[in-house]
């Protein structure tokens, strides 16, 4: 994907800085090439369970201190 920004009569550099990078953001051309950028396995459904029970683990814990703030 090619994306192209010329300058608009009077516009400053600063201006088609911004342009340009809105242009960039819009395409979700970054997003896509962070998520390439590495290589992640496929999680197993085990690997889904324990990280889902730990994380309600911690969120239990959280939920307790929020209202007895002395624990």
């Amino acid at each position: 994907m090619v994306i192209h920004a010329h300058k608009n009569g009077n516009e400053s550099n600063d201006g088609l800085q911004q342009r340009f990078k809105r242009q960039v953001q819009r395409t979700g051309l970054l997003k896509m090439l962070r998520k390439r950028s590495k290589h992640t396995k496929n999680a197993n459904k085990r690997i889904i369970r324990n990280s889902a029970l730990k994380r309600e683990e911690y969120r239990s814990k959280n939920r307790k201190q929020q209202f007895y703030s002395n624990m």
